[in-house]
C-alpha cells in the first residue's frame, strides 16, 4: 500500500465529475487499499478518489473512531437511491479543505447502492454520522465540496482564504527555486 497526496482547495480537479468504474480489477483494488491507508493516515473518516486526483467513482469510508472500531466500507460507483425528508446537522470538515469546519444539514437517513470489492452490487442503509459521511463523500464524485452547502458569503470567504494561501505557497516555492538557481550560478 502507498500513501497518496490529497489535493486541496483551490485545486480545480476537485470540481471534476468522476467517471464510473467499468470493472473492478487489480488496479482498482490497489487504489481502494491506498485510499484507505491515506484516509487513516490523514486522519479522516472518508475519502473520494477525486481527492487523490483520480476521477473515478470510488469512495472509502470508516466512521470508526479507534483502530478497534474500524469497519471500512469500499464503495465503487455508489449512488444514493433513497433519502429521508428528515434532516440532521453535523459540523463537517474535509481533508481537501483542511482546518475548516461548519454545520451542514443533510438527509438523516439514506440508502446506498454500490459495487463491492468483488464487483457485486450491494445496498445498505445509513443513518446518523455514517449517513452524513457517505453523502459528503458522494458529493465529491459530482465535483462538489461541503462548503457548497454553506451561504454564498461563507463559501466565498473560504475559497478566498485557500486561494490566497495557495498563491503564497507558489511565491515561496518560486523564491526558493530562484535562490537555488542563483546559488548554482555563483558556484559555477
Amino acid at each position: 500500500m502507498a500513501l497518496l497526496p490529497i489535493i486541496t482547495l483551490p485545486d480545480p480537479r476537485l470540481r471534476k465529475v468522476s467517471q464510473p468504474v467499468e470493472r473492478v480489477d487489480a488496479e482498482i483494488l490497489q487504489l481502494l487499499d491506498d485510499m484507505l491507508e491515506t484516509m487513516y493516515e490523514a486522519p479522516g473518516v472518508g475519502l473520494a478518489a477525486i481527492q487523490v486526483a483520480v476521477a473515478k467513482r470510488i469512495v472509502v469510508v470508516d466512521p470508526g473512531k479507534t483502530e478497534e472500531e474500524r469497519s471500512p466500507l469500499f464503495l465503487i460507483n455508489p449512488e444514493i437511491i433513497w433519502a429521508s425528508e428528515e434532516l440532521s446537522s453535523y459540523n463537517e470538515g474535509c481533508l481537501s479543505v483542511p482546518d475548516y469546519f461548519d454545520d451542514v444539514k443533510r438527509p438523516a437517513r439514506v440508502r446506498v447502492r454500490h459495487l463491492d470489492r468483488a464487483g457485486e452490487t450491494q445496498e445498505f442503509d445509513a443513518d446518523g454520522f455514517l449517513a452524513t459521511v457517505v453523502q459528503h463523500e458522494l458529493e465529491h464524485l459530482e465535483g462538489g465540496l461541503f462548503i457548497d452547502n454553506l451561504s454564498r458569503l461563507k463559501r466565498e470567504r473560504v475559497v478566498k482564504k485557500f486561494t490566497k494561501a495557495a498563491r503564497m505557497d507558489e511565491i515561496v516555492a518560486q523564491r526558493r527555486a530562484d535562490a537555488a538557481r542563483q546559488s548554482e550560478d555563483v558556484e559555477a
